[in-house]
């Protein structure tokens, strides 16, 4: 069975190998996995879970709803108790109610911002992030063992697990909304009330921003917020190529600032009145100035490898340690686990901050804008105006490149280490860290990141300099070293 279940879940292309028979499977093995002693890890802390009690979401994927049911029913079928969303709701407001709830996992039916043909699983473990290596390992162990020794999943009547009180329905986004108000200052936004659109990008965000700022004042223009399981044809991820209804909206005249979300809401782009796109690392360097200097918090700064080095420069202005991580938000969230992290966030839009769970969330990151844009009565290309002047001028671009051969992750680091240049065209590398595949630095902040992929034939270059044309530079050194393989 060609399942592999790594960190924060399983996703597969619906129909091939994302069928309800490979669910069951997978929930199966999920249910072993958080019945075994083995499954409560040092990130727990002091929790005391209920082990019997488990947390089911889902997006707004083609079946998802379907989906989530037939995992209900798995998880009833093998004792627990499953609190199973009434509608579909956003990944952060799913992981939120494991700890309300003090469910011991929570399953979340998504394929995050992946093509509209994907579905998938996220499992989220007691402290309301992402469940660890060792725990998805776990699930694996369990999944490849039954199969190994023909058991099959159990199984029960949906109905009847429902009136034997196996399955309640529940809204998580009563509780969400209601943690939400104790990290943004909603007083605030009433008080200078904004003109914004929406995107949601027909993902489970939708209605949400809207729907919380009521009676605040805000003009809130949403797009494709409607049900729509194929996304449009798009993949629900908000970068600037899939952004064109949220450019139309604000050419048109709908909002001074745009906030779009994918496909389960936990991660964020956005735009300016302009209709300019601002990414997730402008919007990181945004957050923590504001947090910072208007909301006077302090705290650890932490961003993996691949993040804005403007983060760098604020953190040694305001006295504040830094901290890289490799690619993926569950590194960031072990830091905010166990340290005191003011705001954590990498490059694909998971953005987290002091107060709330570890795990990326648009939709507090959308508020958090609004809030901004409010305090300082500041547009938000404005506002990255001045930030470019304090820290900048910073240009990003990122390529995936497809090889002509499958590669050793290992070796192909080892070999970019051993033969590391000492200039890129003109430039010279001042520093090489390894951390996540190479990344080559500059003696001005500029650097180049090349990660091969441990699992595809795909090399990701990521690169951030001063100039356009320092970023090309970078990217085509890049290019060739992705020849040679």
């Amino acid at each position: 069975m060609p399942i592999h279940f790594g960190t924060d879940g399983w996703r597969g292309v619906m129909s091939d190998t994302f069928t309800f028979h490979n669910l069951r499977l997978i929930t199966q093995a999920i249910a072993d996995a958080i019945a075994s002693d083995e499954w409560l890890d040092n990130k727990q802390g002091n929790l005391q879970p209920d082990p019997k009690r488990v947390v089911v979401g889902f997006d707004t994927r083609f079946l998802s709803d379907r989906y989530a049911v037939e995992a209900a029913r798995v998880l009833a079928a093998n004792g627990f108790k499953v609190y199973l969303s009434t509608a579909d709701v956003p990944t952060p407001a799913v992981s939120l109610a494991v700890g309300n709830l003090n469910a011991i996992a929570g399953l979340m039916i998504t394929a995050s911002h992946n093509a509209p043909r994907y579905n998938g699983v996220k499992l989220k473990t007691a402290f309301g992030g992402s469940a660890g290596r060792e725990q998805c390992r776990r699930v694996e162990i369990y999944l490849n063992d039954n199969e190994a020794r023909g058991r099959g999943p159990n199984l029960m009547d949906y109905e009847h697990a429902k009136e034997e009180g196996l399955i309640e329905r529940f809204n998580p986004t009563i509780s969400y909304y209601e943690h939400l108000r104790s990290l943004i200052d909603f007083d605030l936004i009433a008080d200078n009330p904004q003109h914004a659109v929406v995107d949601s990008m027909f993902g489970s965000g939708r209605g949400q921003i809207k729907g919380i700022l009521q009676g605040t004042g805000c003009e809130i223009f949403e797009v494709r917020g409607e049900m729509n399981p194929g996304f449009g044809g798009i993949h629900p991820e908000p970068i600037m190529r899939y952004l064109g209804a949220l450019a139309g909206a604000i050419a048109a005249g709908h909002g001074q600032l745009g906030i779009a979300t994918d496909g389960d809401a936990d991660r964020i782009g956005a735009m300016d009145g302009r209709g300019q796109f601002v990414d997730p690392h402008r919007i990181l360097a945004l957050s923590l100035k504001y947090l910072v200097e208007e909301k006077g918090m302090r705290g650890k700064v932490v961003k993996t490898v691949s993040t804005t080095r403007m983060l760098d420069r604020l953190a040694k202005k305001y006295n504040l340690e830094i901290i890289e991580t490799p690619v993926g938000f569950n590194h960031i969230a072990d830091y905010m686990l166990q340290d005191d992290i003011l705001i954590g966030g990498e490059e694909s839009g998971g953005i987290s901050f002091k107060g709330h769970i570890p795990e990326g969330d648009g939709i507090l990151m959308g508020l958090l804008l609004l809030e901004m844009v409010a305090a300082t009565n500041t547009p938000l290309d404005k506002m990255v105006e001045m930030l470019l002047a304090e820290v900048g001028p910073s240009y990003y671009a990122r390529l995936d490149l497809r090889l002509k051969r499958p590669i050793s992750k290992e070796e192909s680091v080892k070999r970019m280490r051993d033969e590391a240049p000492q200039f890129i065209g003109s430039y010279k590398v001042s520093d090489i860290s390894t951390l996540d595949g190479v990344k080559y630095s500059f003696e001005d902040d500029s650097w180049l990141l090349i990660r091969p992929s441990g699992t595809e034939p795909v090399l990701r270059v990521y690169a951030e300099a001063q100039s356009p044309e320092m970023v090309d530079a970078l990217l085509t050194y890049g290019r060739s070293i992705a020849g040679t393989n």
